[in-house]
């Protein structure tokens, strides 16, 4: 069956090579062309990618919104799915969205993303339904320019919910996946502080408990065991690290 509309993979890596090759064969069959922007590889990443005849560009880091832009723009088609290099199509989406494309009925499409996590698919919590725009037409969407949970932003035109999930690789590697969220609870402290947001006692107290709260028993964190748990627990201690970070932002800022 061939699609009117060509699609690009459109990913941003850095030290890949344990997740890329999953994510690309998962849309080998489905895209015209994959685009893939480096930030300094120093493992096999770039090996991969020519292997499955990617278009392999490096860029210094620029910040998730601005880098994932840079790669937008890089591609030849006006559609493009934006995936990381950890997260990968089940058959079912893949599908799903060759048919879609055939006659898009909107602009912009959510995809719901099911986080594997150390072991486990979570279905509960802050893990399950994650959705976010992942496929678009380019000439009417693209990502914000923020330095960290970047979004799709649509100027134009109906934005869809498409029924099947991608698949990600979150916590595989978990010393990995705390060195990302360190890094993300930096940026969110570094952009709150350049907006001059004020620290309150309260945040740095009450969030990581509104956190727990919400995510393990209003949305039934506990149904996922023992992944299910750790994961509410490191999100809540990730609520307090960041209003903590921003603290120590103010008080050194002082001196």
């Amino acid at each position: 069956m061939q699609m009117l509309n060509k699609l690009s993979l459109v990913i941003i890596s850095q030290n890949e090579e344990a997740a890329l090759e999953q994510c690309l064969q998962s849309c080998a069959s489905l895209v015209d062309e994959i685009v893939i922007v480096d930030s300094g590889s120093t493992d096999s990443t770039q090996e991969i990618a020519l292997k499955y005849k990617a278009r392999f560009f490096h860029q210094n880091w620029l910040g998730f919104g601005a880098q994932k832009n840079h790669a937008v723009n890089l591609a030849k088609n006006d559609w493009v799915l934006c995936l990381d290099a950890d997260e990968y199509l089940s058959q079912e989406l893949a599908l799903e969205i060759r048919q879609e494309l055939e006659n898009p009925r909107a602009k912009a499409y959510q995809l719901v993303r099911c986080n594997k996590f150390i072991g486990r698919f979570l279905r509960h919590g802050a893990g399950y339904p994650d959705r976010s725009i992942r496929l678009f037409n380019r000439q009417f969407a693209n990502w914000s320019n923020d330095l960290v949970h970047e979004k799709v932003e649509v100027n134009f035109g109906v934005i869809l919910l498409l029924k099947h999930d991608y698949l990600h690789n979150s916590g595989e590697d978990f010393n990995k996946y705390l060195h990302k969220q360190d890094r993300y609870t930096t940026t969110q402290a570094l952009k709150m502080f350049e907006m001059k947001k004020p620290v309150r006692l309260s945040k740095l107290f009450f969030s990581p408990f509104i956190h727990f709260t919400k995510y393990y028993l209003i949305k039934r964190g506990f149904m996922d065991g023992v992944p299910g748990f750790i994961h509410v627990v490191l999100g809540s201690i990730n609520s307090f690290q960041k209003y903590a970070k921003l603290y120590v932002l103010y008080q050194q800022s002082s001196k």
